[in-house]
Order: C-alpha cells, then structure tokens, then sequence
C-alpha cells in the first residue's frame, strides 16, 4: 500500500526483454533500506525488489532489479522505457507512517493520454483523457493517482480532467518531463469502485 507521496525519481540503468516479462534495474538516493521482496512504486505500478545493492551509475548511489511479468508489461508503459529515462519510485508506506496522500495500490487501472501541460502563474495545470470505462470513478475534487502521485481531481468534464500542480510536484517528478500526447498511469480511487461494486450487489 502506498500514498501517492512520490520520494523521488531513479533512472533506469538496464531494461532486460525476457521470455516471460521485462526485468528493470533502477538506480535511486536515499533507499539505505532496500531488502528482498520489498514492494515499490515505479511511476505507479507496484513491484517486488528482486535484487539491491551499490548503484553502478555515477550519480546514485543504491540500485534495485524488478521483475514485471508479462500482465503488467500489457497493462502498464514501463516496456516503453529505455536506459536514462527517469521513473517515480516510492517505498510502501510503514504501518506507523504519516498517511499524507491517499490510498493508492500501485495496481495501474489504465494508461490514458496527458493531452496538455499549462503553465498557471507558479503552478501548473495537467490535462488528461478519460479512458473508456473509467469516468465513474472521477468525481470534481476527488483523488486520483498519476504516474504514482496522489492528486486531486481540479475539474473534470465529459471526457478529461484536470489536476493542479505545485512546484515542488512538478519539480521532483517526473512530470516536468511530460508533454502533451504522453502516455501516463492511470489508478483511480478505490473506495469508488468497492462502492460500485456494493451497490451493483444490491440492485
């Protein structure tokens, strides 16, 4: 279980094509308590550290390995990625942790398209489709996970939304790097659907 609160970006150093799946090395500051099967959010999309150790890359210093089997490749961009691009990672969140984002699973519900990027004074305004299937789930103000970052639905329309962006959102993410016609993870809120999932019980 994570909360959105992304910690910061890696960089993929190695993307590996296996017969079943892609394995991913990132290279990440600031993770001294990797272990073995410790579940991590790589831009949304929860994963299992395989393997840890000292970073081979010049401006990290700890690396992990991720296994992505061939389900997640289908449903997720992360085959897309390649050697240098930067990911969002953060670390399950601790029993006793301060719950500062929401309830995100880091199971990417769809990839949807980032159809524009607005500089608003200091801020920033993110436009993203609504994938078919998934408007139930977005409500004006609600909470909604992109690329792993918990954000706050600002205003939603017929077919998109849009979310508002801080500084230091945009800064240490990787949604400075976003441009329009970008495929971005898509989770939404999942107190939505176990609501559908009663109601539709009781019709």
């Amino acid at each position: 279980m994570f909360t959105g609160i992304v910690e910061g970006t890696g960089l993929v150093t190695d993307r590996t094509a296996t017969a079943d799946g892609l394995r991913l090395r990132i290279a990440v500051d600031g993770f001294e308590d990797l272990h073995h099967g410790q579940s991590i959010s790589v831009s949304g999309v929860c994963l299992t550290v395989e393997t840890h150790g000292e970073a081979d890359h010049p401006d990290r210093e700890q690396q992990f390995e991720v296994f992505l089997a061939a389900e997640t490749v289908a449903k997720t961009y992360l085959d897309d990625l390649r050697e240098g691009d930067a990911v969002n990672v953060e670390r399950a969140m601790p029993a006793d942790g301060r719950f500062d984002g929401h309830l995100v699973q880091g199971h990417v519900d769809t990839v949807a398209e980032l159809t524009a990027v607005e500089s608003v004074g200091e801020d920033w305004r993110i436009t993203v489709e609504i994938p078919e299937g998934h408007g139930q789930y977005l409500v004006q103000k609600g909470s909604v996970t992109l690329d792993g970052i918990s954000l706050t639905v600002a205003e939603r329309r017929e077919d998109a939304f849009d979310v508002a962006i801080i500084p230091t959102t945009y800064e240490l993410t990787t949604l400075s790097e976003k441009a329009p016609g970008d495929p971005i993870h898509l989770e939404v809120d999942v107190i939505a659907k176990y609501v559908e999932n009663m109601v539709e019980g009781y019709v």
